[in-house]
């Protein structure tokens, strides 16, 4: 696999990956803004009144008749949050042109209608459709409304917004159930077309087209995009250290029959020169995998809770350990957490716990190379962090990884804060986190 990387528009980035082994192609087309708290619910809104209807095909019916016409081409509204940066836009996958039953090229298609549904929504008067802008806020809410649904979830998220309360890291990708409220069809107009002007944009192709083919193609899909000045100026503040000298405890009750133990950890200096090979590595022996000290001693051997994994952003320099527990081991899971990362602070680790870390960090990497919605994913995330190689070439750094490099990432890793949702003596139906 070939990738190329070219400014195609100013402010508007173009990252081909170019390769037979795929029957389906995947073209992702994001807009990057920074995370705030004023404007994170239009950012929700955007891509989902966009994706009701265009100029030419007004409704969603008419869209999936066009989509049709390209065999079940998918185009799919999302909005991701990557550190302290939103990237919203849309994703495409599409047959490739190898495997079309008349060998039509799909590629300039799909592109264009990406660039129709973009750029040329239902309007009235200049202004996005009410009717469309009030459906899709209430479908919002109702999203909102439900993330309580998923406990494991929703506790991560409770600590996130707890541990992070003075960052935007906190906010939540679909905003407030108040602040979709808020939103009116004008503002959110007026709010468009600014952030069409002003935003620096990600496209990612993977397939078998040539690179020049796919520049043409979304060059005259986004011909009309208005430009003014780019905003350059996005990013995430990563905080080195916990926000106080001792660790914040919060406690919520809500109907579960599980409690949920959620520590945040602040990775410290780690994060002044990352190595994110080694990063990757710790994660796995703490507690990224079933072979790691969480599940095989906090879960299986001393049989403390029903699951127990650990995770690192690496744009955002955190750490969070996630857990489901009876209510009266809330100190002792902790404590027993807390003693496996010293563990591996203090290197009691095998090499075989090394080894075993290693191999499932390169083969989870290694499998990117099966999925072209990974590979979207991955090096979105890698030109975030400014970082240029791909899934193979950080596979081979991870296999270099020795015993020092993990210690020396893990002896910065300081706990934060930690969220414990217990009962409120009303049970679920269900809260089978197991």
């Amino acid at each position: 696999m070939n990738i190329s990387r070219k400014e195609i528009i100013p402010g508007i980035w173009l990252s081909c990956l170019r390769t037979d082994k795929f029957k389906s192609n995947c073209l992702s087309v994001s807009l990057l803004t920074q995370l705030n708290k004023e404007t994170i619910s239009k950012n929700a809104l955007i891509t989902r009144v966009l994706s009701r209807g265009t100029t030419m095909h007004p409704d969603m019916e008419s869209l999936a008749a066009a989509l049709d016409e390209l065999y079940g081409a998918k185009i799919i509204p999302n909005v991701r949050k990557k550190g302290e940066i939103l990237c919203l836009g849309f994703y495409s996958g599409f047959i490739d042109d190898r495997f079309t039953p008349d060998k039509s090229q799909l590629l300039e298609s799909v592109a264009a209608l990406i660039g129709e549904m973009l750029l040329s929504p239902v309007t009235r008067g200049g202004l996005l459709n009410k009717d469309y802008v009030e459906s899709e806020k209430e479908k919002l809410i109702d999203d909102i409304r439900a993330q309580i649904n998923d406990k494991r979830g929703y506790s991560m998220h409770r600590l996130i917004q707890e541990m992070c309360v003075y960052e935007d890291y906190a906010i939540d990708d679909m905003g407030s159930e108040d602040g979709a409220s808020n939103v009116g069809y004008i503002e959110l107009t007026h709010y468009y077309k600014e952030l069409l002007s002003k935003s620096p944009i990600e496209i990612f192709y993977c397939g078998s087209a040539d690179p020049k083919r796919v520049e043409a193609a979304l060059a005259e899909a986004l011909m009309a995009l208005p430009r003014g000045e780019i905003d350059y100026e996005i990013g995430t503040d990563i905080r080195m250290n916990p926000v106080e000298d001792e660790p914040r405890f919060f406690t919520e009750q809500l109907a579960v029959a599980q409690g949920k133990l959620v520590m945040g950890f602040r990775l410290g200096e780690a994060m002044e020169e990352p190595d994110f090979a080694a990063l990757r590595v710790l994660n796995c022996i703490f507690g990224g995998g079933v072979t790691s000290k969480l599940f095989m001693n906090v879960r299986e051997k001393l049989s403390l809770c029903y699951y127990a994994s650990s995770a690192i952003d690496r744009l955002k320099g955190v750490m969070i350990v996630s857990s489901g527990i009876e209510f009266d081991k809330v100190d002792v899971v902790r404590e027993e957490i807390l003693k496996n990362l010293d563990d591996v602070k203090d290197g009691n680790f095998t090499e075989d716990e090394l080894a075993s870390a290693k191999s499932s960090v390169v083969s989870d990497l290694v499998s990117l190379l099966d999925s072209p919605s990974a590979l979207e994913e991955f090096y979105l995330s890698q030109t975030l962090m400014g970082l240029e190689y791909g899934p193979e070439e950080l596979a081979d750094l991870c296999r270099q990884v020795t015993s020092g490099d993990v210690i020396k990432a893990a002896k910065t890793i300081e706990l934060d804060a930690v969220y414990f949702l217990r009962g409120n003596g009303e049970e679920e139906n269900s809260d089978a986190d197991f």
